[in-house]
């Protein structure tokens, strides 16, 4: 009978590049220059951003022993047309009612967003903010894509609504109540950061789905991210990392400008920041630094 492990390496070993990068769900260097430009201005068309996205490598180079241990990062050349990529800046609130994400985003805001979006918006690089729908459609600059009505979830009867809201018979399965979520609550509402202020006509969107229609819209394939918090909003919103991701976009992730919700055991090294942007680099997605994107921008 067959070693079923003795099968599987010989699969490994005979897949292609390309096999076993679908396999794993990684995600290829995509084509950008034979895309066609949409809604672009004229004079934006020939400006090209030129990156170099790190992601996670899971191969190995001949005669090394294909071990996690063995495996590590490498980076892509990109040369995009500008026009055909945005930044989108999500979640970046102006408070967070712990004290040390507070204080880690608010450097972060100060000393790589400044430069970064100054620099952005002198390159004429498109700019997009997606806070939440409650900020996002009291703005001016809100894009008006999608209505609430096209937004309702359409749920069958399962799983039930009582067991979705934790209620009735299914109370026993919510979380205890904290006694100090009433003083959370009443913190000042969130909105956007004073010194993240949408400009002039910098669009703002609700949700995933007006991210998505306005991207085809004005013909966006790649979305670089920036925002907050890592491990939460970043990769679970449905516009964020992971769903864009699912909608077929390129993504990549600016990894000094974010940071996640520490416990106290990944609190000193920042595990869970780092673990959320190893797993995106991991499965299909990238990460630059503000610096390399920066020197990336056309003059």
């Amino acid at each position: 009978m067959e070693n079923k492990n003795n099968s599987r390496r010989e699969f490994i070993k005979k897949s292609s590049l390309t096999g076993l990068g679908a396999a794993l769900g990684m995600g290829l260097a995509l084509p950008a220059c034979s895309q066609p430009v949409f809604n672009a201005d004229p004079s934006d068309t020939d400006k090209i951003l030129s990156i170099k996205p790190r992601y996670h490598r899971w191969h190995v180079d001949p005669g090394v022993e294909w071990l996690e241990t063995n495996t590590g990062y490498a980076n892509l050349d990109w040369k995009i047309p500008m026009v055909q990529t945005a930044i989108v800046l999500l979640d970046v609130w102006q408070r967070h009612y712990i004290k040390e994400p507070e204080e880690r985003a608010e450097e972060i805001i100060n000393n790589k967003y400044l430069p970064l979006l100054a620099a952005a918006r002198k390159a004429g690089m498109p700019i997009i903010h997606a806070p939440s729908s409650s900020v996002a459609v009291k703005h001016p600059n809100w894009v008006k894509l999608v209505s609430n009505d096209e937004l309702d979830p359409k749920y069958d009867n399962w799983p039930p609504k009582q067991f979705i809201n934790l209620s009735g018979p299914y109370q026993a399965y919510q979380r205890p109540f904290e006694p100090r979520e009433a003083e959370r609550m009443a913190l000042p509402e969130l909105t956007f950061h004073p010194k993240v202020l949408p400009a002039k006509s910098e669009p703002v969107v609700a949700n995933g789905e007006e991210l998505h229609r306005y991207c085809k819209k004005k013909g966006i394939l790649f979305l670089i991210f920036a925002g907050f918090n890592t491990n939460a909003c970043i990769i679970n919103k449905d516009y964020g990392t992971l769903q864009m991701f699912n909608r077929g976009y390129g993504v990549v992730l600016l990894r000094d400008c974010t940071t996640g919700m520490e416990s106290k055991e990944s609190q000193p090294t920042l595990a869970q920041t780092n673990n959320a942007i190893l797993l995106l680099e991991m499965f299909g997605q990238y990460s630059l630094t503000s610096d390399e994107l920066i020197a990336g921008l056309p003059a």
